[in-house]
């Protein structure tokens, strides 16, 4: 949005916009104010906790996080802490802060990583398209990368319930690189953490719901299922209907978020009337959440952006 670039660039540090109570009241509001979508999400990043259990690092613009001791041996895992939830008090004045200002109006959405999708950027130190070296350690020293994995997990389990304490109505979990993992490596070293996080969650916050979504997951759906969350969220390569059968269907399965390509939204208005026409008409209009299979993507136009949400609302309401 044109509002966040121009506030970006009074605030040039993501760190800064991500970490300042205000800048992320007002950055989380910024598209609720223009489109009125029925979910508020905390804007933060997965990275966030990190520094709370020992991992500091920084985020570079246009060239993404960077952690400069990433982890390799069983000896760096001495660096690892329990959270300390003090320092990351300003997330949770946040949540806070957008129930006042939201009211009743709309859901406000916390959020996490996933275990997996954290160590990759503990172990590889930035960024990767290849994942070679936390693929290497998950071969050669999968004990080190299970207790990593370990001490995430139950790390991230307490940050959720924080978000829930603080406010948050939902937490979706971005397990962002579990496509990244064959399905039998995801079982090992994904999918048992995010149950891990879940089950915590539920334990203390039984009626909040936990959203999952993992990019290239097509071939997880039903792994994803299992883990018990309430929600699967979908990409865009993945036919919905055929998603909820996979899962158990409408009736048994988990509700499901998405999925229409992001780049959709560079097209006409009638195509973007098609393809939500198209979604609903697949995943039917009870246990769905209506989205993108991903984010908005930079450059598209909030016409577009706009166009969508409304038509997304004739189809609802």
């Amino acid at each position: 949005m044109q509002e966040y670039r121009t506030l970006s660039e009074k605030y040039p540090s993501f760190r800064e916009r991500s970490e300042t109570t205000d800048l992320i009241v007002e950055i989380s509001l910024q598209p609720w104010r223009a489109f009125k979508p029925d979910g508020v999400i905390l804007f933060s990043d997965i990275l966030t906790p990190l520094p709370s259990i020992g991992v500091p690092f920084d985020i570079v613009e246009k060239t993404g996080p960077i952690i400069e001791n990433p982890f390799a041996t069983a000896d760096d895992l001495k660096r690892l802490t329990p959270l300390n939830i003090e320092p990351l008090g300003f997330v949770g004045d946040s949540l806070r802060a957008l129930r006042s200002a939201v009211g009743g109006e709309a859901a406000v959405l916390g959020f996490v990583g996933s275990p997996w999708t954290l160590a990759t950027y503990i172990v590889e130190g930035a960024s990767t398209s290849t994942y070679k070296k936390v693929k290497t350690m998950l071969h050669n020293d999968p004990a080190v990368l299970s207790a990593l994995l370990d001490h995430v997990s139950r790390a991230i389990a307490e940050y959720a319930c924080y978000q829930i304490d603080a406010g948050a109505q939902a937490v979706k979990i971005f397990d962002s690189w579990g496509g990244q993992l064959p399905p039998t490596d995801w079982e090992k070293f994904s999918g048992p953490y995010i149950k891990h996080i879940v089950d915590h969650v539920k334990g203390k916050h039984p009626d909040t719901p936990i959203i999952l979504y993992a990019s290239g997951s097509g071939g997880l759906l039903e792994r994803l299922a299992a883990t018990g969350v309430d929600v699967v969220s979908c990409d865009w390569t993945v036919d919905l209907g055929e998603a909820r059968e996979r899962m158990g269907g409408s009736s048994n399965g988990p509700a499901v978020q998405g999925n229409i390509d992001p780049t959709v939204l560079f097209a006409s208005k009638d195509a973007i009337t098609d393809a939500i026409k198209t979604c609903v008409s697949k995943a039917g209009t009870s246990g769905h959440i209506l989205n993108l299979g991903h984010g908005v993507q930079p450059s598209t136009d909030e016409a577009s952006v706009a166009h969508f949400f409304k038509t997304c609302k004739e189809q609802f309401y």
